[in-house]
């Protein structure tokens, strides 16, 4: 009697096992257990929000005086506007004037941070110009119709957004030789370390250029120019990111325009800025993201112009 009660009880005991106990059962597992059991593979939420200017470039703004008050103004020497040229290295001269305030576009060699220019062939991201008192190359330049824009920026590359800060020119490479199969290099030509040192200046700095073409722009209509967020973030700069960008031609709303800069990450919900300066946003998580920028009119609908008013860039974060 006592073996067919002990019998009986380890074929119940190997029933419940093999049908799977309901306390166990992973499917109803809450995300919060999830992550105490497996904390290698659980997913980290990601939630961004908005932040104030972070405290270190308060302290930067502080320490460069009436800097962030100046009202740089810029002019295109080259390449000219509607200019042809059969070279596939493209150089970029430019002139600065304006009330400066102290501004002067050049690297400070301890911190390596400093003033200077965003220049941006076609909708690639922008590459920073220290020293104009050199040439800008843009190098290996494909054949076609190409736009140059140019704006001046703060060391944590914030535009300057004053009346004559902003300059575009359209301009062709024909037959220019480029190796269109070339890799590109993230800084070829001079180390932007030795941007300002006597050692760089028998090599100007520059950037190969990958394989593009300019948009249709019509300099006369509305025209957003993507700026930051770029590259990688690391460190205490991951903390807070900044998106700024370029308007042309259109005033947003809560400057008594008609039009907003929508913007999303990662694919997610779509929000607005309605007030042309730059916003910095919290609680990244390490990895790739895509950022969205769009000039959209009061009712959502893109503005077109050239394909440029909607841009996306992919930044890396790193923590």
């Amino acid at each position: 009697m006592k073996l067919t009660t002990l019998s009986t009880a380890l074929f119940a005991a190997a029933l419940f096992t093999a049908c799977g106990s309901p306390a166990m059962n992973t499917n109803n597992v809450s995300l919060s257990n999830s992550n105490t059991m497996n904390t290698n593979t659980a997913a980290t939420v990601q939630t961004l929000a908005l932040a104030q200017r972070p405290q270190k470039i308060a302290d930067m703004m502080t320490a460069r005086g009436e800097q962030d008050q100046a009202r740089p103004a810029l002019t295109i020497a080259a390449p000219k506007d509607g200019s042809t040229t059969v070279n596939s290295t493209v150089k970029v001269r430019l002139n600065i004037s304006g009330d400066l305030k102290g501004y002067e576009p050049m690297m400070d060699m301890e911190t390596k941070m400093g003033n200077h220019i965003h220049v941006i062939l076609d909708n690639q991201p922008y590459e920073a110009y220290y020293n104009l008192d050199q040439e800008f190359e843009l190098r290996n330049v494909s054949d076609g119709e190409h736009t140059l824009r140019v704006f001046p920026s703060r060391p944590w590359h914030e535009s300057y957004k004053n009346e004559g800060a902003f300059q575009m020119v359209k301009f062709t490479v024909n037959s220019g030789g480029a190796d269109t199969t070339k890799p590109v290099t993230t800084n070829s030509g001079q180390p932007m370390s030795n941007a300002n040192t006597a050692e760089a200046k028998a090599t100007p700095e520059g950037k190969e250029m990958p394989p593009s073409t300019a948009g249709a722009i019509d300099p006369k209509q509305p025209l957003l120019t993507y700026s930051r967020p770029k590259g990688e973030y690391k460190g205490t700069d991951a903390d807070a990111i900044m998106i700024d960008f370029w308007l042309h031609n259109a005033k947003l709303k809560d400057d008594g325009g008609n039009y907003r800069v929508r913007y999303s990450v990662d694919g997610g919900e779509a929000k607005f800025i309605d007030k042309w300066e730059p916003i910095w946003l919290t609680g990244w998580t390490a990895g790739k993201h895509s950022i969205k920028l769009e000039l959209v009119d009061i009712d959502g609908g893109v503005i077109d112009n050239g394909g440029y008013n909607s841009t996306t860039r992919e930044i890396t974060v790193v923590k």
